[in-house]
């Protein structure tokens, strides 16, 4: 199945007006209100697409197309569309705000109690999460974006006033989140002999080696990230002494959410209410350092820099959190990637050092640290092929391109998810576990990210390939009835042995979809791959379609026959617009050139011919 990101966009819009919004007020649900998360996911399905493709732009009216005015009937009209969202957006502010007026992050029904036999309590449930802070980054800075086009827009003081007011609470809810992702980053340090310690020398190490070797190898090939993250000691990053013994192992990244002990920010211009004590153990996640990476790069993107959507402080916080992404990327990649031969990450599955845990979901997770390291560094060169085939196979091992077979484990994975703990949710009252379940849409994110990243004509066919079959695997997965129609996730559609898996409206996937379709736009946006050899041969048809097109010019003048000074016409016309793109499509080029030469090979003949009769 093809992907068609207009099309495909317009489906899932149409399906969320129609879910969502009634008379053009966002409807509230059941578990609206009980999770940030889930609340701020909704919103972005339609915020993100609007903000990042200029096809879809909803902030100014009056160059909204008519095929996304039809697929947002149930939002409003042309004018009314940019006011519900706006109000919409305001509503989620007020939602979640605590009593001190400061922004909250809660994680509401994402977090799960360990014990069945427990409920949820009201104070776990607002307990701040990094997916909550990672998407409120995201969300703020589409926002502002929107609203900073829009007001230009509109002269209503009702409007503007909310405009105003939307802003104030955006930006407070900004500062909010990146402070809270600072709180949340963490470096654990450990000996090498701890059961930690065993584990990841295991992991990296791949019972090749000894423990000895392995632990000297990592000494040395981390000795300058250490040395960065000592220099960092005096830019807030927290982190025991020990890490300056270099037989000292440790890890780098993200907790679950604001760490135990960790300090408030306070220099700032302004002072930021609302920092809550963390009760996150100093135990970083893969999966919350890929959430957070996801949020923080969209500091930096071309459009928050070119709109200056960052104040003062945010912009200090911003390079605050740029040192601890970078931090993060280059240790998971240098541990995926660890070794002269077999990589650690393909050693299926990844084993998780911290919780003891292993999964194709964590295989996933440290792969997609890898590709935001290769797009980091732009790498196209053999790490990105090796990162190809590794996609392959968990497409494969997670049963996406290959058949379920009987009582298959790996259901588990898309039906119930997988499970982690969070060290130190049990100083709330009782261990909480937070569950993935959207494992085929980061594959497809992470595959069509890489697509985008290669210029290997071999492997980014590859990757389209997967992402195509991964796509049409979770277009096949919509709810085809009831609650959530035509949005995500029905298992049972395409996993029948999930029988027992009830449809259930999921905006974690729907969100993911759409950042996937966003990005699969920003790939066909793109220039194809030159391909040398083509670009060759073009440059040999063309000097020869030149030349031989000059020696027939040399003849056109000698006759009055319209009909040749026309084809004359035509060819030259082809033949500037293949040299115009030799450089960047020289297929196109040689495609061009080459029925010139069969049209210039035909009146050659026809001359000579009537030449022969004369």
């Amino acid at each position: 199945m093809q992907i068609k990101p207009r099309q495909h966009l317009l489906d899932v819009w149409r399906a969320i007006g129609r879910h969502s919004f009634e008379d053009g007020k966002l409807v509230l649900e059941e578990t609206d209100g009980l999770s940030s998360v889930a609340d701020a996911e909704r919103l972005l399905c339609l915020l993100y697409p609007a903000t990042e493709v200029p096809a879809f732009r909803l902030d100014q009216p009056d160059t909204t197309e008519r095929d996304v005015l039809r697929a947002l009937e149930g939002v409003g009209s042309r004018l009314e569309i940019p006011p519900n969202l706006i109000t919409a957006l305001t509503q989620f502010m007020r939602t979640h705000t605590g009593a001190d007026e400061s922004p909250t992050f809660a994680g509401g029904h994402y977090f799960k109690p360990s014990d069945t036999n427990l409920e949820l309590t009201h104070e776990q449930s607002q307990l701040g999460v990094v997916d909550s802070y990672s998407m409120s980054v995201t969300l703020c800075l589409a926002t502002l974006g929107f609203l900073k086009v829009y007001e230009s827009t509109t002269t209503r003081p009702e409007v503007r006033r909310a405009v105003v007011e939307l802003r104030d609470a955006t930006n407070a809810r900004l500062t909010s989140a990146m402070i809270s992702l600072l709180r949340s980053f963490t470096v654990n340090v450990f000996d090498a002999e701890s059961e930690q310690g065993r584990r990841l020398i295991q992991v990296i190490g791949q019972n090749r080696q000894s423990e000895r070797a392995v632990l000297q190898q990592f000494s040395r090939r981390f000795r300058p990230l250490r040395a960065t993250i000592i220099e960092s000691l005096t830019r807030g990053i927290q982190v025991d002494e020990s890490i300056r013994d270099e037989t000292q192992l440790f890890e780098c990244g993200w907790a679950w959410g604001v760490v135990q002990d960790a300090p408030k920010v306070t220099d700032l211009d302004v002072q930021v209410p609302g920092q809550p004590d963390g009760i996150a153990d100093r135990l970083p996640y893969v999966y919350f350092t890929v959430v957070a990476l996801d949020g923080i790069q969209d500091l930096f993107s071309e459009r928050t820099l070119t709109l200056g959507l960052l104040d003062a402080d945010q912009q200090k916080l911003a390079e605050a959190l740029r040192l601890r992404w970078e931090l993060s990327q280059q240790y998971w990649s240098a541990v995926a990637r660890f070794g002269s031969e077999r990589w650690p990450l393909e050693d299926l599955p990844w084993q998780t050092t911290g919780l003891r845990l292993e999964s194709e979901y964590f295989s996933l997770t440290v792969a997609a640290i890898l590709v935001h390291d290769l797009i980091r560094r732009k790498a196209t060169d053999d790490d990105l092929t090796r990162t190809v085939a590794i996609m392959e196979r968990l497409a494969d091992r997670g049963r996406i391109t290959s058949r379920m077979t009987r009582e298959d484990p790996i259901l588990r994975m898309h039906s119930s998810g997988v499970t982690m703990p969070l060290a130190g949710s049990d100083r709330s009252g009782g261990l909480l576990l937070w569950r993935m379940t959207d494992f085929s849409a980061q594959l497809l994110k992470r595959t069509i990210q890489l697509a985008t990243l290669s210029r290997n004509i071999d492997a980014q066919d590859r990757l389209l390939r997967l992402a195509e079959m991964t796509f049409e695997h979770l277009w096949d997965r919509r709810i085809d009835a009831g609650h959530g129609l035509e949005l995500w996730d029905d298992v049972r559609s395409v996993y029948p042995e999930a029988r027992h898996t009830a449809p259930r409206l999921s905006w974690s996937i729907t969100e993911r979809l759409t950042e996937c379709l966003v990005a699969a736009r920003n790939l066909y946006e793109q220039q194809p791959i030159r391909s040398p050899e083509l670009g060759q041969l073009a440059r040999e048809l063309l000097s020869e379609a030149t030349h031989l097109f000059g020696k027939e010019q040399l003849e056109a003048s000698a006759t009055g026959d319209g009909t040749r000074a026309r084809t004359m016409r035509s060819i030259e016309s082809r033949l500037d617009r293949a040299r115009t793109l030799l450089d960047e499509r020289p297929a196109t080029a040689f495609a061009l050139a080459l029925p010139v030469l069969q049209e210039l090979d035909t009146l050659a003949q026809a001359r000579g011919a009537a030449t022969q009769e004369v």
